[in-house]
């Protein structure tokens, strides 16, 4: 019998986010960050196994007094400062399709934005300038503004390339529009009472 190859990981459908609040289809070889330091209770953050990119799911507070497009530049800067970031640049927001979300009943707005941001590790001097994308949506009805960030960093040319590495690829564009799209409201009261 000839051996079977290795069938590259799948992603993780369903996958319960905020105690089984949400659900969402996960890329390929998402670690939990939870499960290893504390993480925010308004924060998912998932980590890739092998690169250093970071997915970020937020509930906010809905940021009434921006709208439209300068909803998704206040929070991409917001995060920024959080971050240190020390220049941010905004390369493109684009409007979202409701159509194309699992929470389009209560979605009022959706926005994607791409930029870099120039940040440096905890605990490392040299900033590096990081791809971000991020997808707001905005769920008026929950006062809450819903933020999902994929940060992509620059690769690290220390990353060991063995045979366990290279069957699981970084992360890409198209995995952050999965979980954005399929990211689905399960129990409203996660949001408190209405």
């Amino acid at each position: 019998m000839p051996a079977s190859s290795p069938r590259p990981m799948e992603p993780t459908r369903d996958y319960p986010l905020f105690g089984g609040a949400f659900s969402a289809t996960l890329p390929p070889g998402a670690l939990d960050l939870s499960d290893l330091r504390p993480v925010p209770d308004n924060q998912e953050v998932l980590c890739h196994r092998v690169t250093d990119q970071s997915l970020i799911v937020e509930l906010l507070e809905l940021q009434a007094h921006v709208q439209g497009e300068e909803a998704a530049r206040y929070h991409f800067e917001d995060v920024g400062g959080v971050q240190g970031a020390r220049a941010v640049q905004v390369d493109s927001v684009q409007p979202l399709l409701l159509e194309n979300l699992a929470l389009r009943s209560c979605c009022q707005e959706a926005w994607v934005l791409s930029g870099k941001q120039q940040v440096a590790k905890e605990n490392q001097q040299v900033a590096k300038d990081v791809t971000v994308h991020q997808a707001l949506l905005r769920l008026p009805r929950y006062q809450t503004d819903l933020l999902l960030t994929f940060n992509d960093p620059p690769p690290d040319n220390r990353l060991s390339l063995g045979p366990a590495n290279l069957s699981l690829p970084p992360w890409s564009l198209g995995d952050f529009e999965q979980l954005v799209t399929s990211l689905t409201l399960h129990d409203p009261n996660i949001f408190g009472p209405q």
